[in-house]
């Protein structure tokens, strides 16, 4: 009996290291899931499949910016193994369904990594760690546990080897996720081999719940259920908001006891069903072979026949990476949830998929998708659509049936556009169109004031300038779709709209810089400054980092800066710039100068020099970047993977060629990484890549031929792929400046092609106020002007200007609280907005002299804490919320006090407030005013309550005003504003302390 256990345990040793390591015979041996677990990478090691549900992987930690994926390379202790993460994204979730194998004493908390022992938590040394395509092992230090996972599409294979112990363990944790709350969990025991259960959670996912079924090889002598921590006694099933339990056995010496473990986001049976179906009474050998084997022909469709091993193992991992996400997200019957949180059923022979990191992969990833899983690519374009049907919009970026929010554009647009305009897609175009429209012409996110005016204010909306050129990308998409279809005047409009990046373009800094709504340009803008999501001109990234964008219409940039030499020059700064930024985010990583490679709205940059006529640079930046920013390494990775676009650029660089415009069929010309690659297209014919001459020193293109004729031109066509054939390079150590100088060898990037388009009638901006000031005392001049020629007509009674309306001459003088409106006129051109301005003749002094004084109950956030003179300053807050004109009070309510001076006459109090709940800024509930002639009793003049939205509103600012009663007088003021409190369950956010924004406080 011993001969027979030491030979079974010696032949699977023996799979293992078949599995997990060996000679590199296959393109898999050269994955290695440990590349990007370190730096900012944040993937993750564990096992999993191309495109697959399941990501068994170890979690080392679930809080802070570097653990988005659970892991990190720098931890030596493991918390347990759970089935879903994230792969290289900039925010953390999932991290459902944890299993630890333990031994001794149940402990029932993780533990910290501080102190591993006064938890579950086990210590592990790196060198007993292994991970390959589809397998993951560890040894547990702490309890001598020698772990071994693999995966299917929906399920988890877990195999413990334990020492010899009378109690052996299996913890499952279902109040475990990296970084989001749990809503419920539930475990039942159905019998002494299976347990049944959920995980209900909220985090960036605002609901999402995970069924699992999971059936161990051993029976398990006892099942203990701890409900927030504490034992329940008695019970096999059990539902709490923290739940976790504790399964016991008894082990020998090197005995293994395995789970198999299948989930599900539609129910328990669905989970049962993917379990049955996918792993069955299958080995935990043969489902390690089988995840290998199809990771094998998912990476054979490029097949790099050189290369060093440090390359290759570079290349393929990015393949690898480029393929974990979007995850598939029907159960095996077909049944899925959708956004609308109902149960839907896709057709026979359709997958539907989840996970789309839209911002980042419409650049690269999806496009790399038509070439070697355009299948694939066919069944995320129709999710999308489907998503579109369930939720009334195209996806930003969903997350198991959870439209997230994050980042900006409507970038669903150029993956459904390149699937139709490479015919690639399968789906209704018409339907497609829809749903594409339709997302443009909402009014969120900024796009009220795109549509209307041409661009978006700086002073109106956060990250104006990358909203913009980056919904005129998106628009072009739209364009030629509709082109396609023989919709003309939408071709017309959509393709004017693709123009408006045009407005950004300040010709004395040669970069885009925001414009205030009266099209002045942001005096505060600094190049150099960096912004994140939700403040600022840029999103993650700066003036420099955001000069470039204009995939479809490059020769049109080229335009604005006066000529290829000035546009080249310009390039050069952004490689040759100083490394050093201001307001630094966390995501611009990789730095080369201002160029960021860890950071996708750089991607497309280093290629832009061919249409410029000076492709030898572009050769030899992408070169730099592939060997400065690329690594086998745990820190391989210059900024997060984004689930497949930072090894998608690699994925297409190291062939030669990449995508500048994701949807215009061309792939611009770059310096080839490999002697030779070969490309099995969708279609089964084969584009080889070769290049003569290659080495690290011979960088430069010297010519090429295509499919044996002689090629001068520095892009390829998609058709060229298609077709099948051979791409040739010679290479050497010193550039040919000639190639793709002449126009014809260039790239094309026109926005209106070779068709006249009418243009939509032009509009003025805004007119503006010269004075600061919105509160006054005394009288006060208000003077008007425009930043273009025109007549400016103005009204003071509340009503439209119109051309009939009073002209503009010389400055206003207003001796009573007065709202102020105008707009500019000028022959040609439709009129502007309208200008509309309050000013509120109040009770005190506002020149800062003397009274009144003011005293808070609570003092506002470090963060938003201008001063409390800034509530009686006389200077209005504007939409932008990072103005430095507003009070913000996290979690708090406003309670001030008013101390006038003295008694006077009063008529009415106001406050104004700013709403913008996407960045955590709610209204206040309730505005309460009290008056008082003593400071000591005080009356109550009234309360205003206002209800809690139930879903995103579009920015405002709002005046909360209390009359007082008639002959009141008074020389205390105290106003209270309710905060919110928490931000509601709907909201990304929720159960975190919602801000409230003040700013001012006004006594009339």
């Amino acid at each position: 009996m011993k001969l027979r256990i030491h030979f079974l345990t010696a032949l699977f040793a023996a799979f293992l290291m078949a599995c997990s390591s060996g000679p590199k015979t296959n393109f898999s041996d050269y994955v290695d899931p440990f590349i990007g677990t370190g730096g900012h990478g944040h993937t993750f090691p564990g096992a999993t499949r191309p495109f697959a549900l399941v990501q068994l992987s170890p979690d080392t930690g679930i809080r802070g910016w570097d653990w988005c994926s659970g892991y990190h390379a720098s931890d030596n202790s493991i918390m347990g193994f759970s089935h879903t993460h994230l792969s290289g994204t900039g925010g953390p979730d999932l991290g459902d369904i944890m299993f630890m194998p333990t031994v001794g004493d149940v402990k029932i908390v993780a533990g910290s990594k501080e102190n591993p022992d006064e938890g579950y938590r086990s210590r592990f040394s790196k060198a007993k760690e292994k991970a390959s395509a589809g397998y993951y092992e560890v040894h547990l230090d702490d309890y001598g546990v020698d772990v071994a996972l693999t995966s299917t599409r929906r399920a988890g294979y877990h195999q413990y080897s334990y020492p010899e112990s009378a109690q052996s363990n299996i913890i499952i944790d279902l109040k475990h996720g990296v970084s989001d709350g749990p809503r419920e969990g539930f475990i039942k025991k159905i019998s002494d081999t299976e347990v049944v259960g959920y995980r209900r959670s909220k985090g960036w996912a605002m609901d999402h719940t995970v069924f699992f079924v999971a059936k161990f090889s051993k029976p398990f002598e006892a099942i203990e259920i701890f409900a927030e921590d504490q034992p329940v006694a008695g019970v096999t099933e059990k539902k709490s908001k923290n739940l976790k339990a504790a399964l016991r056995f008894k082990t020998g010496a090197g005995e293994k006891i395995t789970a198999k473990v299948g989930i599900s986001g539609t129910s328990i049976d669905g989970a049962r069903l993917n379990l049955d179906e996918e792993i069955g009474g299958k080995s935990f050998a043969e489902v390690c072979q089988e995840s290998k084997d199809e990771w094998e022909v998912a990476l054979a469709k490029i097949a790099v026949k050189s290369g060093s091993d440090k390359d290759l193992r570079t290349y393929y991992t990015a393949l690898y990476h480029a393929m974990v996400a979007p995850y598939v997200f029907s159960d095996v019957d077909g049944k899925y949830t959708g956004m609308d949180r109902k149960i839907h059923q896709v057709k026979e022979g359709e997958e539907h998929y989840t996970l789309f990191s839209l911002w980042d992969t419409f650049r690269a990833t999806h496009p790399l998708f038509t070439i070697i899983a355009p299948e694939k690519n066919d069944q995320f374009t129709r999710s999308l659509l489907d998503k579109y049907d369930q939720y009334g919009m195209l996806p930003i970026w969903e997350l198991h049936g959870n439209e997230t929010n994050c980042m900006i554009g409507y970038h669903s647009v150029p993956v459904i556009a390149d699937a139709i305009l490479k015919g690639q897609s399968g789906v209704d175009a018409e339907r497609a169109y829809k749903a594409m429209k339709h997302s443009a012409m909402a009014d969120i996110s900024g796009l009220n004031y795109y549509k209307e005016m041409g661009f978006i204010p700086c002073d109106k909306e956060s990250n104006s300038v990358s909203k913009s050129v980056e919904y005129a990308f998106d628009d072009w998409c739209i364009a030629q779709v509709a082109k396609k279809l023989g919709k003309t005047k939408d071709y017309e409009y959509f393709t004017t709209r693709s123009q408006s990046y045009q407005k950004y373009f300040d010709s004395q800094m040669g970069l885009f810089r925001g414009r205030e709504i009266n099209g002045r340009w942001n005096r505060k803008t600094n190049p150099l400054e960096s912004s994140a999501l939700g403040s600022g001109d840029y999103t993650e990234g700066n003036a420099w980092q955001w000069g470039f964008f204009a995939p479809h219409d490059v020769e049109g940039l080229i335009g604005l800066h006066k000529g290829d030499k000035q546009f080249t020059f310009m390039l050069d700064s952004l490689f040759e710039q100083q490394t050093e930024m201001t307001g630094h985010s966390t995501d611009v990583t990789g730095l080369i100068g201002q160029y960021a490679q860890g950071n996708e709205p750089s991607h497309h940059v280093a290629y832009l020099y061919n249409f410029a006529g000076e492709a030898w640079k572009t050769q030899a930046r992408v070169r730099d970047i592939m060997e400065e920013m690329y690594t086998d390494q745990p820190d391989g990775l210059s900024g997060n993977e984004d689930c497949g676009q930072m090894s998608s650029w690699l994925g297409f660089s190291a062939l030669g060629f990449y995508p500048v415009n994701p949807a215009s069929g061309e792939y611009i010309i770059g310096s080839p990484l490999f002697d030779e690659a070969v490309v099995t297209m969708g279609s089964g014919k084969t584009f080889t890549v070769k290049a003569q001459n290659n080495s690290k020193k011979n960088v430069y293109v010297q010519s090429m031929t295509l499919n044996g004729k002689p090629y001068a031109k520095t892009f390829i066509k998609h058709s060229d792929l298609e077709a099948g054939g051979e791409l040739v390079f010679v290479m050497g150590p010193k550039p040919n400046k000639n190639l793709g100088t002449a126009k014809a060898d260039r790239p094309e990037s026109k926005a209106f092609g070779n068709n006249a388009v009418a243009k939509l009638p032009a509009k003025l901006y805004m007119p503006f106020v010269n004075e600061a000031g919105r509160v006054f005392k005394s009288d006060k001049r208000v003077s008007l002007a425009s930043t273009q020629k025109s007549v400016i007509r103005y009204t003071t009674d509340g009503t439209e200007p119109t051309a009939k309306s009073p002209v503009y001459k010389a400055s206003l003088k207003l001796r009573k609280t007065t709202t102020l409106k105008a707009k500019a006129f000028a022959d040609g051109f439709a009129p502007s907005p309208t200008l509309e301005e309050k000013f509120v003749k109040a009770k005190f002094n506002v020149s800062g002299k003397g009274f009144p004084k003011i005293s808070l109950e609570k003092p506002a956030g470090k963060a938003y804490n201008p001063g409390t003179k800034t509530l009686l300053d006389g200077q209005l807050g504007t939409e932008n919320l990072r103005d430095g004109k507003w009070s913000g009070f996290q979690g708090d309510d406003l309670v001030a006090t008013v101390d006038l001076g003295g008694v006077k006459p009063l008529t009415a109090v106001s406050t104004r407030f700013l709403e913008n709940t996407s960045s955590w800024l709610f209204l206040p509930t309730s505005y309460e005013v009290e008056y008082s002639k003593d400071g000591k009793n005080f009356r109550k003049a009234g309360k205003l309550t206002h209800p809690v939205p139930t879903s995103h509103p579009v920015i405002r600012i709002k005046e909360f005003s209390q009359k007082l009663p008639a002959g009141t007088s008074a020389r205390y003021i105290k106003v209270r504003a309710r905060n919110v409190g928490t931000l509601p369950s709907w909201h990304l956010g929720g159960g975190s302390k919602a801000w409230m924004f003040a700013d001012e406080i006004i006594v009339e």
